[in-house]
C-alpha cells in the first residue's frame, strides 16, 4: 500500500512501514513544510496514497469528512514520545495485506497506544 508521510511523521515510522512491504512517499521531498492543509491532502490524493500524520490535523471529522479521501491515519502520540514505538507496532500489526488499498479509503484510524478507533465509512 501506498502512504504518504507529512513533515512531522518520524523516519522510524517510514521505515517500519517499508520493511512490511508499504511504499512510503515523504511529503517533505513534494511540498513546503508550510504546506497548507487543502494541499496536503490534495497530493495525497493524487497519488493515491493514504495520509499518514501525527495526532489532531485533519481528525476533526465534520471539517474533514473521511469519506471525502482516500484515507488518513493519524498516530496520536500526544506529546508523549516514548509511545512512538508502541504505535508503530501498532499500526504495522493492524494494517491489512499491502494490496487492500480499498479497505482505507474514506476512513480515518486513529492509532493510540492501547487501540485503534476507525471513524468514517463503515
Amino acid at each position: 500500500m501506498r502512504f504518504v508521510a507529512v513533515h512531522c511523521v518520524p523516519e522510524s515510522v517510514a521505515e517500519a512501514l517499508e520493511s512490511n512491504g508499504h511504499e512510503v512517499l515523504r511529503l517533505r521531498n513534494q511540498m513546503a513544510a508550510n504546506a497548507p492543509d487543502p494541499g496536503v491532502i490534495e497530493q495525497a490524493q493524487r497519488l493515491d496514497a493514504v495520509l499518514l500524520l501525527l495526532n489532531g490535523d485533519f481528525s476533526d471529522i465534520v471539517r474533514d469528512p473521511p469519506s471525502q479521501y482516500g484515507g488518513i491515519i493519524s498516530m496520536q502520540v500526544r506529546n508523549r514520545p516514548e509511545v512512538l514505538a508502541q504505535l508503530t507496532e501498532r499500526l504495522t500489526r493492524s494494517l491489512r495485506d499491502p494490496s487492500d488499498r480499498e479497505h482505507y479509503r474514506g476512513k480515518l484510524l486513529l492509532v493510540e497506544a492501547h487501540r485503534t478507533r476507525v471513524r468514517g465509512a463503515a
